[in-house]
């Protein structure tokens, strides 16, 4: 049977070969959906969906240049590129500023899903600057996106570019949220995958940036997260909470609550950063997730591991140095350590979070958890009903001195492989991991006793070590040893 196309299909095939992407000039900062606005501008746009438009955001007088809209944005529909068109000549943001129509007391201008709940750390989808819903291949560049609830929010969209922006004074969710939440609270995976989030400044948000609820595959990098004294929520520069598989590198954390939060995220890659002078440089729950190479210093806490439920659960920590720790940080939004006595230093096991009974501090506006749902913490064998030690309860190596030369003694289970690294210290004083030595390969015997010696050190006063297994769950740093 021959096949035939009617003129009809002709005509559309036709017109179809001459849809081509379009080019939408914004000239005017009037929120008022006039041609030339950036309200207008994203509605043709979404419009025309079916190709990769451009959206340049020209300069208009003076600086500072800012657009005040008056009202939500509405969601990007369409591949499209957002472009501060200043940036690339200047190095000036042009600004989107919300806070014409988000009224209120900092973080409670900003309600969750739960409308009796507020500000970081609840669940929240509420007013966002930059809507980008169930479209991939968006672009935005040039930009300083700030007060409103989020900066920019994500929403089961992947293949999307945030590149060059200033994202600040969001006081809700965060600068920039990327989540497969979808709508009730629930996870969907391969949605939320293999955005880029770039050489971005992220100043005085709530949460600088969230990978949440199935947010996996995504590329945080080379970003500076940075609170100041007029943040009045400043809790995370990271928070993970159920996002797996991402990478995030590179980046900068100053004066939160936590640098970097993990809530039971999995095999998150999270290496080469810097995390100072915040309440807890990194803290973390999760399966899989390793971190290598970070400089950890300054902090109140450098490393703390949660316990959970998941006993088997366990975080790889590799060639991080840790310096300087054990400053007296307490700030407490939404994590943090608060806890009076508690214990300091680099590399801390079963520190207390939000989900914790002993956690001290906020758990977000409005937040109040059932007592019988709060976590604890075993702390003697046979207790039941509490979290075992975390990491698996991996011990430490012992360090001592055996005819002038350092020896690592290890003693943990039968016959196993283990890897030790070894870090020094300049200070006398010093118990942390400021220089990395290097790692040695050890098995255990049937006794589950090995021991390795370390090389001459010079020009160092003190030498720790970390144990890690062959799962990939590491201890925390060993006891000092003097440098002989």
């Amino acid at each position: 049977m021959k096949k035939t196309i009617s003129v009809l299909g002709v005509m559309a095939l036709s017109w179809s070969s001459f849809v081509q992407a379009d080019t939408y000039i914004v000239d005017s900062y009037a929120d008022d959906n006039s041609q030339g606005t950036l309200r207008w501008a994203i509605e043709q746009s979404n419009i025309n969906n079916t190709q990769e438009n451009d959206i340049l955001i020209q300069a208009v007088g003076k600086a500072p240049y800012i657009i005040q809209v008056n009202k939500p944005l509405p969601p990007i529909k369409s591949a499209v590129k957002i472009i501060g068109a200043q940036w690339a000549k200047t190095g000036e943001y042009i600004a989107i500023d919300g806070s014409q129509y988000i009224k209120g007391e900092g973080a409670k201008a900003c309600p969750g899903a739960n409308p009796k709940q507020y500000g970081t750390n609840v669940r929240t989808m509420t007013l966002p600057g930059l809507f980008i819903q169930d479209i991939n291949g968006v672009t935005l560049k040039g930009l300083d996106i700030h007060r409103f609830c989020i900066g920019v929010l994500i929403n089961r969209s992947s293949n999307n570019l945030i590149q060059h922006n200033r994202i600040s004074n969001n006081y809700g969710g965060s600068g920039v949220m990327l989540t497969g939440d979808d709508g009730q609270g629930n996870p969907t995976s391969t949605t939320t995958n293999n955005n880029k989030v770039l050489d971005n400044l992220f100043i005085d948000n709530g949460d600088g940036l969230e990978l949440t609820r199935g947010a996996a595959f995504n590329l945080v990098a080379n970003n500076a997260f940075i609170s100041t004294k007029a943040n009045p929520e400043p809790s995370q520069g990271i928070e993970i909470l159920w996002g797996n598989d991402n990478t995030v590198v590179g980046n900068k954390f100053e004066n939160y609550s936590d640098g970097l939060q993990i809530n039971w995220g999995k095999r998150n890659y999270i290496a080469y950063n810097e995390l100072t002078n915040n309440s807890i440089g990194f803290n973390l729950s999760g399966d899989g997730n390793i971190l290598d190479s970070n400089k950890v210093h300054g902090n109140r806490i450098g490393i703390a591991i949660r316990s959970e439920k998941d006993s088997n659960a366990r975080t790889t920590l590799t060639k991080n140095l840790v310096w300087d720790n054990g400053k007296e940080i307490k700030r407490c939004e939404a994590g943090g350590s608060c806890v009076s006595g508690q214990r300091l230093g680099s590399i801390i096991f079963a520190v207390p979070g939000l989900e914790h009974a002993d956690f001290v501090g906020s758990r977000g506006g409005g937040v109040v958890i059932e007592a019988a749902k709060l976590q604890k913490t075993c702390t003697q064998l046979g207790q039941k009903n509490c979290n075992s030690t975390p990491n698996q309860a991996i011990q430490t190596p012992t360090l001592i001195v055996k005819e002038g030369i350092i020896v690592a003694e290890v003693n943990v289970q039968p016959n196993q492989s283990y890897q030790l690294e070894f870090f020094a210290n300049t200070q006398a004083a010093s118990q942390e991991a400021e220089k990395y030595l290097g790692s040695k390969m050890v098995t255990t015997n049937a006794r589950g006793t090995a021991e390795v010696s370390l090389k001459p050190v010079t020009g160092m006063a003190t030498v720790t070590a970390t144990l890690t297994n062959h799962l990939g769950a590491t201890s925390e740093l060993s006891a000092p040893i003097v440098v002989p």
